[in-house]
């Protein structure tokens, strides 16, 4: 498990094989870090001994969403996203590893978090409140998932044999995984192989299964690094293949991903700058039906749908020290090009481009100064980007029935090449004051409009991973959201108890939401309304420009008992609402608290964990949003230091079998299930699991 100094106790929250703590390299009062490590630190150095981080599945979204501020959006085994303070999907700034790319699927069945699976994961890195320009645009806070490596060694150390290697299983959903990292260095070279394999069956709940909720999972690849006097270079490669996994809350299930990554560096000296030159590119080959993991309906109404992408980046950025400050400057590209089609696999001329050719390019350049400003540290930042995005030309086939014709004919009228410019703005001020570090946040934050959102001309239910059964078509014309930040808060901390609060209010102009269609909501007097009628929803929505605004509280604590208790806790509150109209946000996470109290000895720790959420019935009634009531869930967990780099790790979650509904969880489509169609999807049962992580 990780280890936290006393002096950093204030970045515990309530995990241990997986805690979070913050980064090296990164101010306190800037960013949560949950890291993964197999070191158990002795009780008598002045450390905190973490417990064991309690079974979250196979998706890295829900060790996310244990830190304050956040939550799991449930889409699938595999296809959680991260909310924070209200927000998601691509307006948080999500990377692997660093690296931005573009998802492959149009209803985001693969999230960025989708591509780190928990075996292969070293820490997410998530920045608080707000992402710094120099990460790049976004909304919201910023999250990184770091995968594992092989680090270079001390100039006394020879090449030796190095892993980090984890197995586990656990009984929800009789699944398996195995995985890690084999590697060796020096101090000048590094090198490493990895591979990670995860499959599991359909999740059981209290009551019976969730139908078509399997997942299958491998990931196999190659690093290696080079460093010489001030001079790196470093190059990834990674392939993925996602195999059939269900998405009970979507119209269609995963048939693949198949996913390939590349990624290289070179940071050198350039007189008193260091200068770093940064490539990456991924490709995603993707399928998914509505007839392998859900019962299959008439020949007719089956559908398969391919979707593909490939992003390419490019980035150059500088910094440059100057006595007590700091300068960072940089310039950084983005290309992402998006195609689907969707097809019936028993009549060849059935297809619809429904995405066809879509360029998405952004050119960005940035500046940072980090340095003192009246007694306070402060972080300032300014970014621009320059976007463009066009799309191909729609094609149906000649077994498509005239109406969705028409709408392909309109769409290839318009006029599909858009630009916009964006300008960011972020000032982060923090302050040691004793016991006591005050931060205050001020920003101004952008976001362009997806390709979903944007060019979606035939009605259907993709809307990058909403989940609410609604069909959506796109709007050529919408405006960049511009949110207007203000972030409070202080981290205390004083003989072994900690206390972080922060309040924020985002003001939100010009966000995209689905709103209805026309004035004259279930009146079926349009071409959109009749192919949407034909699909099954006779209301459709499309995006549009609205206002929001969403201000909350969250907050982490603990406390040290006694040198082997400890109590710790997570809280967090958020509000999403329209200013326009007199209506809610959609799928904002309801208030929750989770506890946990751990008692350590010197090789083993055993905890009782409690998560409470609140009743949720401050819902969305455009997008008919359905409320949820509170629950109580407990679990067990514990861990034992077999011998030095070897652990063994138990636990027990929803202890007491009991069912329950998470607000942020999809209505199931799939008919094929123990739960009803057209209802919230409940929580997992009781779940043993087990996990052995081995290190060296």
């Amino acid at each position: 498990m990780s280890s936290i100094h006393l002096a950093s106790v204030s970045a515990l929250a309530l995990s241990a094989f997986l805690t979070p703590a913050f980064a090296q390299n990164h101010d306190t009062a800037l960013q949560d870090v949950i890291t993964v490590t197999g070191i158990r630190t002795p009780t008598e150095v002045d450390a905190i001994e973490p417990n064991m981080e309690p079974d979250t599945g196979p998706d890295a979204a829900a060790l996310a969403a244990r830190l304050p501020g956040a939550a799991l959006i449930g889409n699938g085994a595999l296809s959680g996203q991260v909310q924070y303070r209200g927000l998601f999907g691509s307006r948080l700034n999500i990377r692997i590893d660093g690296q931005n790319f573009a998802s492959g699927g149009p209803n985001l069945m693969d999230p960025p978090l989708h591509y780190a699976p928990a075996p292969l994961l070293a820490a997410i890195e998530v920045d608080r409140g707000i992402s710094p320009v120099s990460d790049g645009p976004g909304l919201a806070g910023g999250v990184n998932a770091v995968l594992k490596r092989v680090d270079f060694a001390s100039a006394d150390e020879a090449f030796r044999l190095r892993y980090d290697l984890t197995a586990g299983g656990r009984s929800a959903d009789a699944s398996h995984s195995a995985g890690g990292i084999i590697g060796t260095s020096s101090d000048t070279w590094r090198m490493h192989i990895l591979f990670s394999n995860e499959e599991g069956n359909d999740v059981d709940y209290p009551g019976g299964t969730i139908g078509g909720s399997e997942h299958q999972r491998t990931v196999y690849g190659a690093g290696l690094g080079w460093q010489s006097n001030g001079h790196e270079f470093g190059l990834d490669l990674r392939r993925q293949e996602t195999g059939a996994t269900g998405n009970p809350p979507f119209a269609m299930d995963i048939r693949y991903f198949n996913t390939d990554f590349a990624r290289s560096f070179y940071a050198f000296p350039a007189g008193d700058m260091t200068l770093r030159l940064e490539a990456g590119y991924t490709a995603v080959d993707h399928a998914m039906n509505n007839f392998d993991l859900r019962p299959a309906p008439p020949a007719m109404q089956q559908r398969e749908t391919y979707a593909n992408s490939e992003s390419r980046t490019l980035s150059l950025d500088a910094v440059w020290p100057q006595a007590a400050a700091e300068w960072r400057f940089g310039i950084d590209h983005q290309d992402d090009d998006h195609a689907t089609r969707i097809t019936n696999p028993n009549a060849a001329g059935f297809f619809l481009d429904s995405f066809p050719a879509v360029e998405m390019q952004r050119t960005g350049a940035f500046v940072e100064w980090r340095g003192e400003v009246s007694g306070w540290d402060a972080e300032l930042g300014l970014r621009t980007d320059l976007h463009n995005a066009n799309a191909g030309l729609a094609r149906t086939g000649p077994m498509v029935p005239a109406m969705p014709g028409m709408l392909a004919n309109a769409f290839n009228a318009s006029d599909r090449d858009i630009d916009d410019q964006t300008l960011d703005l972020a000032a982060r001020f923090w302050r040691q004051e004793g016991n006591v570090t005050w931060r205050i946040t001020l920003a101004r934050k952008t976001r362009v409009a997806g390709y979903v959102e944007r060019f979606a001309w035939l009605p259907t239910p993709a809307s990058g991973g909403l989940a609410d059964g609604n069909t959506y078509v796109g709007d050529l014309n919408l405006n960049p959201e511009i949110a207007y930040i203000v972030e409070a808060g202080f981290d205390w901390s004083r003989d072994g108890a900690y206390f972080r609060p922060t309040a924020f209010v985002r003001h939100v102009d010009d966000y995209i939401q689905g709103v209805p269609f026309d004035a004259t909501p279930g009146v079926i007097d349009t071409p959109v309304e009749m192919v949407s009628n034909m699909n099954g929803d006779p209301t459709p929505l499309r995006f549009a420009n609205v206002d929001a605004r969403l201000y909350g509280l969250d907050f982490d604590f603990g406390y040290a008992i006694d040198q082997n208790w400890r109590l710790e806790g997570v809280f967090s509150y958020v509000r999403g609402e329209r200013r326009d109209i007199d209506d809610n946000l959609y799928r904002i996470a309801p208030t929750s608290l989770r506890m946990a109290l751990t008692r350590e000895a010197v090789n083993w720790s055993a905890g009782l964990e409690t998560l409470a959420v609140a009743e949720q019935d401050d819902v969305s009634v455009t997008n008919s949003e359905a409320s949820t009531e509170g629950y109580v869930i407990f679990g067990v967990s514990g861990d034992w230091q077999i011998r030095e780099g070897a652990t063994l790790l138990a636990g027990v979650s929803n202890l007491l079998d009991h069912r329950y509904e998470r607000h942020l969880a999809g209505y199931n489509r799939n008919a094929g299930s123990d739960v009803a169609a057209g209802t919230r999807l409940p929580g997992e049962g009781r779940s043993l699991w087990l996990r052995l992580h081995f290190q060296r």
